[in-house]
């Protein structure tokens, strides 16, 4: 019965552990646009981005990262066997990876408070996609274990991610780009007024 309440406070912690990484990344994107807005407006939203970001690292995505990891050690502990199995290594190492990149969010979240970070909208947005990568990695690990389907569907599944990661990066840049041209317009109309 202990096996059936580790299993279920772990799965609500990784929902909630990922929910928290996938909108910090995103505040964190936001946060670095920021810049290219005007005063007032670029101190106030910068501002709210960091109270935003340490609310969620702080409140929700920790907690949950707390909760997913204890829950991970009652369910070995109840199955010990696991940690004989080559998937379940595989697993583990993911989720360590998984666990840098968290601490890592905390080290960005920091850094853009601080106006240290040297990192674009761009980049950040392909970080944004390491919890989405893992996410699959992880749960096909879970669910197939040393059976890895190799097959047709398999591939199919695989190409239609990779089209949505791409067409998520195209939409992305489409938006960067339309702010950069509403700037610029923004910025020609200002010098237009003052040379009238």
């Amino acid at each position: 019965m202990a096996y059936y309440w580790f299993k279920s406070f772990h799965i609500f912690g990784v929902v909630a552990w990922f929910a928290g990484l996938f909108y910090l990344a995103r505040l964190f994107i936001y946060h670095v646009e920021a810049e290219m807005e005007v005063e007032p407006a670029q101190g106030i939203l910068k501002k709210q981005y960091s109270i935003m970001e340490k609310r969620l690292y702080n409140i929700i995505t920790t907690p949950a990262m707390v909760l997913t990891v204890a829950m991970a050690a009652g369910l070995l502990y109840t199955m010990p066997d696991y940690l004989h199995q080559g998937w379940m290594h595989a697993k583990l190492g993911f989720v360590g990876v998984l666990l840098f990149y968290h601490f890592y969010c905390g080290r960005l979240m920091k850094q853009l408070e601080a106006g240290e970070c040297k990192w674009n909208s761009k980049t950040l947005r392909l970080f944004n996609e390491g919890p989405t990568l893992l996410l699959v990695i992880i749960v096909m690990l879970v669910i197939f274990k040393g059976e890895f389907p190799t097959g047709a569907t398999t591939w199919l599944i695989v190409a239609l991610t990779i089209s949505f990661l791409a067409t998520i990066q195209l939409y992305a840049r489409k938006r960067r780009l339309d702010k950069e041209r509403e700037v610029a317009e923004a910025a020609a109309g200002k010098e237009q007024v003052l040379q009238s």
